[in-house]
């Protein structure tokens, strides 16, 4: 596990070292300090198809189409809610066949302590708390059937003019963190991390690459998670961006292999 993180550290050296930065959250996990403007709505869309692994069996492919809508509150202040439909593909002989239906639905609140200025070296400071009610069924596996608690730091620095670093640390402290079959299954308190670096290579082009896991105090199977991603966003227009990513992940957690297609717009 430490020799592929070495890998993909290399990678993005080797993508990121040559390269103005436009705003890049998905299809990226590592979340952005950035919060909506004040009363103007950001959409994001977006489908991941992942390939799982065979610790999930008999889940054997997940397809997941998340729909989520944010709004700034208050000043420096946004709360949005996100809902995924999930397709859980089964090994043919499995009494559950093919679940489909609605996961759980996540309600948040994201509030910048402090914003970046340029040619200072303190970076943004944001906070965000997730709130997670368990509305999907978890006889299908749609659902963790479990209410989930989540806060997360984030702090984010400009490197160059191009290049823009982002760091993330939480913790779930009630539930889990699976989505469908994918996540850690464990109850109780799980910390989080994910680091991403993101380049802009052309006026309308974004490419990074990310690091992220997840881990309880007892590494067991199915409590472990280690996922790494290579995506980007494409502009389309004005405040329309088209997003996309490969993932690959380690550990029953996570995704074996699998990739995002999706869209971002600003109101």
């Amino acid at each position: 596990m430490l020799t592929r993180l070495l890998n993909w550290l290399q990678l993005a050296a080797l993508l990121l070292a040559n390269g103005v930065f436009a705003r890049a959250q998905q299809p990226f996990y590592t979340d952005d300090a950035h919060v909506a403007d004040l009363h103007h709505w950001h959409l994001e869309s977006n489908n991941e198809f992942d390939f799982l692994p065979g610790g999930s069996f008999p889940n054997l492919r997940q397809d997941a189409q998340t729909i989520k809508f944010s709004v700034g509150a208050f000043r420096q202040c946004e709360v949005g809610m996100d809902f995924p439909l999930i397709i859980i593909f089964n090994h043919p002989g499995y009494g559950l066949g093919t679940p489909i239906g609605l996961g759980d639905v996540d309600f948040s609140i994201k509030y910048r302590l402090h914003e970046e200025k340029e040619g200072s070296r303190v970076p943004a400071f944001t906070v965000s708390l997730n709130l997670e009610p368990p509305t999907g069924n978890p006889k299908k596996q749609l659902g963790s059937g479990l209410m989930d608690y989540y806060l997360n730091w984030i702090v984010e620095k400009t490197l160059t003019k191009k290049l823009t670093l982002r760091l993330n640390g939480g913790a779930t402290f009630a539930g889990n963190t699976l989505t469908g079959a994918v996540g850690i299954k464990t109850r109780g308190t799980i910390l989080t991390g994910g680091a991403s670096l993101v380049r802009q290579f052309t006026p309308k082009l974004d490419l990074g690459v990310e690091v992220t896991s997840g881990f309880t105090s007892n590494l067991q199977l199915g409590r472990g998670q280690l996922t790494e991603q290579v995506g980007g966003n494409y502009e389309l227009k004005k405040n329309l961006t088209l997003d996309f990513g490969f993932v690959s992940g380690q550990a029953v957690g996570s995704p074996r292999w699998g990739y995002q297609l999706g869209f971002s717009k600003d109101f």
